[in-house]
């Protein structure tokens, strides 16, 4: 009993090993790219370009300051979660679609997405807006 507790350990334990190998890469480059913004007259470059884009008069003006770092801890943390999460994710573009279970409303019991689809008619999800 203790081996198999043991033998999955170290199979979780692997699996986190080669995931960490494998999102490192895109990981630095995030984390150098945060560093990059971070200098203030790139910051100041991009930020007021980004601007230049917006016409909306709604929007707050740009502020730089070195008080709003972006390459923190904090943002490190979500960087690699995100990271993480994308990697995981069932859905890859390209790929067979996930076939998950959603309820249908009018009818109240569950079914597969795939379930949905009639012939060659490509599937379309409207999750709507609530604004």
């Amino acid at each position: 009993m203790m081996d198999d507790s043991g033998g999955v350990q170290m199979a979780r334990a692997l699996k986190y090993a080669a995931l960490c190998l494998m999102l490192l890469p895109r990981f630095l480059l995030a984390a150098v790219m945060l560093w990059l913004l971070d200098f203030l007259c790139i910051r100041r470059k991009v930020l007021l370009k980004m601007g230049e884009r917006q016409d909306s008069p709604d929007d707050p003006p740009v502020c730089v300051s070195d008080s709003n770092k972006m390459f923190t801890w904090e943002s490190l943390r979500a960087v690699w979660h995100g990271q993480k999460l994308d990697f995981l994710k069932s859905a890859h573009l390209g790929e067979a679609a996930p076939n998950t279970e959603v309820v249908l409303v009018q009818e109240r019991r569950q079914v597969r997405i795939l379930d949905c689809t009639k012939g060659k008619r490509p599937l379309v999800l409207n999750f709507g807006s609530c604004s």
